[in-house]
């Protein structure tokens, strides 16, 4: 129970009531709230479970494809880098030469 429940709790079983049925009613109270939450979601039917499932399995997809072209892009960055490196090393060693000997 959080603070502010755990202290209404202690403040109604000093004024006589029962801690085993108030812990009752907090139960009763959050799953009513919970059920309500998931029915105004639209996931109180049977296959809530399944549709729950398919889009998690939607957003590890699209992380997996956001991964992959990160991956990809920095491959072809750090290919392009070494390939101008090496371009600026032949033209300064000399190994490529504007002009014919």
């Amino acid at each position: 129970m959080t603070d502010i429940l755990s202290g209404l709790v202690a403040q109604a079983e000093s004024q006589g009531a029962a801690r085993v049925t108030l812990q009752a009613i907090v139960e009763e109270a959050a799953e009513a709230g919970a059920a309500r939450a998931l029915k105004r979601l639209g996931l109180m039917d049977e296959k809530a479970g399944d549709d729950i499932q398919e889009l998690r399995e939607l957003v590890q997809g699209w992380r997996d494809v956001k991964k992959s072209a990160l991956r990809s892009f920095v491959g072809w960055l750090m290919r392009s880098i070494v390939a101008l490196l090496l371009l600026g090393l032949s033209f300064k060693l000399g190994l490529l030469q504007g002009e014919k000997p």
